[in-house]
């Protein structure tokens, strides 16, 4: 099956990036790889593009759709939180450009065959790294109902956690739920009709999305990555992010703005004492949304919240 997948605010991430020939730019999730084959076109001919993904099959696609920059790429099946060990690897101790869209891409959600969706009927898996080991069967099946209610809260904002958590555990104790159409049918038995009818979203969206979050361990390893990540950029770098839900942007936004801050003394303090240095400078001082002709064209951008910085 042909990987496929539209990249988001394609145009919006070329500006913020900002790239120019010679430039290494690093691309966190290679996706359907057009943001890269974006980039390679304006970096060439000497510049370099690092692309990472975990999802193998992402990989095996950019590895066709960048053959012709192929002198230009270096491609890596990692999570993007091995960026510094990536570096490394390469002799590299800076880069000029770092993007990460943080979005599931089309071909995970409708050809991949683990679960991703709630309108379809495959195996419970929702890994984007096929190789790890916690698939979402294992989360369903094993964890207590005030585990599967916290995490249907906290990743998935869910205000029927609750309910929907014992729903799961009285029904697992009949037969394992082991389809992506058992939970979403679940999910559905928990949400009273006339909220469905009212609902702007499928009654298992949240549900799918906290799992989705959980298994992939996604919140604990963006926090990890926008700690140093800004660390890499060589002064005049530039750093773009696309992120999806609220939890994600919260953690980009607040960590923009601790690195744009001069300093963390407490307010009223005489004389600054932590020796704090303001090291970038946000770009996008509102978030950037994309706009109605896009979502007409692809609906799955209508969430995509990008932020920017400059490193000083």
């Amino acid at each position: 099956m042909p990987y496929r997948h539209i990249s988001v605010m394609p145009k919006e991430v070329i500006q913020y990036l900002d790239c120019k020939p010679g430039n290494i730019i690093v691309d966190c999730t290679l996706g359907g790889a057009g943001h890269s084959r974006d980039i390679l076109e304006r970096i060439l001919p000497d510049g370099i593009l690092i692309g990472i993904d975990q999802d193998g099959a992402a990989i095996k696609n950019a590895e066709k759709v960048l053959e012709p920059y192929k002198d230009n790429v270096r491609l890596f099946n990692n999570n993007f939180v091995d960026l510094p060990e990536i570096l490394s690897s390469l002799n590299l101790n800076n880069v000029n450009g770092i993007l990460i869209d943080l979005g599931v891409s089309l071909y995970q959600l409708k050809y991949s065959g683990r679960g991703f969706s709630f309108n379809l009927d495959e195996p419970l898996d929702m890994r984007m790294d096929s190789n790890s080991d916690t698939t979402a069967e294992d989360l369903v099946n094993s964890l207590s109902n005030a585990e599967l209610t916290s995490i249907f809260k906290k990743y998935g904002e869910e205000r029927k956690a609750k309910q929907i958590a014992n729903k799961i555990t009285r029904a697992r104790q009949e037969q394992a739920i082991t389809t992506s159409k058992q939970l979403a049918d679940l999910v559905c038995s928990a949400i009273p009709r006339k909220l469905q009818k009212s609902a702007k979203i499928h009654p298992a969206t949240r549900v799918f999305m906290a799992l989705r979050i959980a298994v992939n361990r996604e919140l604990e390893r963006l926090e990890t990555f926008m700690e140093t990540a800004v660390d890499y950029l060589y002064p005049g770098g530039r750093m773009c992010v696309l992120a999806f839900h609220s939890l994600e942007d919260r953690i980009v936004k607040q960590k923009f703005k601790a690195l744009e801050r001069s300093c963390i003394c407490p307010p009223g303090f005489p004389v600054c004492t932590c020796s704090e240095k303001k090291e970038v400078q946000i770009l996008t001082r509102k978030v950037v949304k994309p706009g109605p002709d896009e979502i007409e064209i692809n609906p799955m951008a209508r969430s995509t919240r990008l932020r920017a910085i400059e490193k000083i």
